[in-house]
């Protein structure tokens, strides 16, 4: 047998190059992949998002177009005046701070109870609770998404406000050092139960199901091989929860609290049957108030001018500005994360 041996130097043929066909051609065995699925899917895709932007656009349009009259004719400082407003005559007297007082006031309440609360339910749903016990929960707590707005309304000023009437009386006897729990000016808010303290109870319970469906969701979907490292270490179920769980679905737990925020930001029903009298701003949670949806459906039978239509449209005009801003913090922090 002959033995074949080459020099360091030798390098081995290439082996043939095999013609290979492109792959729409007869030869390749391959069929060409349809595309008009993938346009017709991206020219759906670009046009709905830029229909809601386009529908985002016009309605501020619409509001800068009716409010901007009003405003140019208003005779006192439209962020700082707290009179009565007077939008009747030639001489318009409008203006916000009460109205963003409430608003703002009434939805850190809303956000202050429901974000513990929907925390805890979510941990609980998916870290702690068996299938047969998280499932009936989950279901109660979306059920709460489907109440309209005027039927928490009604529950809030004929069931809640008089059974926290006193309540409301023990806070203000023994905490009523405290500027949160003084008497209020007007007396019918501790004897009906319509206080903000209230309205701020309603809104937490309106916005739980938001919250703690976004959030449910997102620790869901946290890596199962995060949970395994942990306990590989040795962690113990709180500790794969705080280690794990909690920093990677936070931020989808901060998006589902600025969901909350925008319906509390933007409800009328439910805090027009609890709230509808203009209130001091005080910080005092005893008292009333008016926030911007409410001040707006309040008075909307008596839109019968463009200046007055005006007047409380730029009230609208504010609260979309709000929004926005609101949703702009939201990403900041959740850009912030990393997420």
């Amino acid at each position: 047998m002959t033995i074949r041996t080459t020099q360091s130097g030798d390098r081995p043929p290439p082996p043939p190059s095999v013609p290979t066909a492109p792959p729409g051609s007869a030869g390749s065995g391959l069929k060409s992949v349809s595309r008009v699925g993938d346009r017709v899917m991206r020219v759906l895709a670009t046009g709905s998002g830029l229909l809601v932007s386009a529908a985002i656009g016009l309605i501020a349009v619409f509001l800068l177009i009716t409010a901007i009259p009003s405003l140019l004719k208003n005779s006192v400082n439209f962020f700082t005046y707290q009179g009565t407003w007077d939008v009747s005559g030639a001489e318009l007297k409008f203006g916000i701070p009460a109205q963003f007082y409430a608003t703002v006031l009434v939805s850190v309440i809303a956000l202050v109870i429901a974000m513990p609360v929907a925390l805890g339910i979510a941990v609980f749903v998916t870290e702690y609770a068996r299938p047969r016990i998280a499932g009936p929960i989950t279901y109660v707590v979306d059920l709460l998404a489907a109440v309209p707005s005027i039927v928490y309304g009604l529950w809030g000023i004929l069931v809640l406000g008089p059974a926290l009437v006193g309540v409301n009386q023990w806070l203000v006897d023994n905490l009523g050092f405290l500027p949160f729990f003084q008497p209020p000016q007007n007396a019918a808010n501790m004897s009906t139960g319509g206080t903000l303290l209230t309205a701020g109870i309603v809104l937490a319970v309106m916005i739980l199901p938001v919250i703690t469906a976004v959030t449910r969701e997102v620790f869901a979907k946290t890596p199962l091989a995060q949970r395994e490292a942990a306990l590989a270490l040795g962690a113990t179920k709180w500790e794969v929860v705080r280690t794990a769980v909690l920093p990677f679905g936070f931020s989808g737990y901060i998006s589902g609290s600025m969901l909350g925020l925008g319906r509390a930001l933007g409800e009328t029903m439910a805090l027009l049957l609890i709230i509808s009298t203009v209130g001091p701003i005080n910080f005092n949670l005893m008292e009333s108030g008016q926030t911007f949806a409410t001040v707006i459906a309040n008075n909307a039978s008596e839109f019968d001018t463009p200046a007055k239509t005006g007047a409380y449209i730029s009230a609208g005009l504010v609260l979309f500005v709000l929004t926005f801003i609101v949703n702009a913090a939201a990403r900041a922090v959740i850009a912030r994360r990393g997420a």
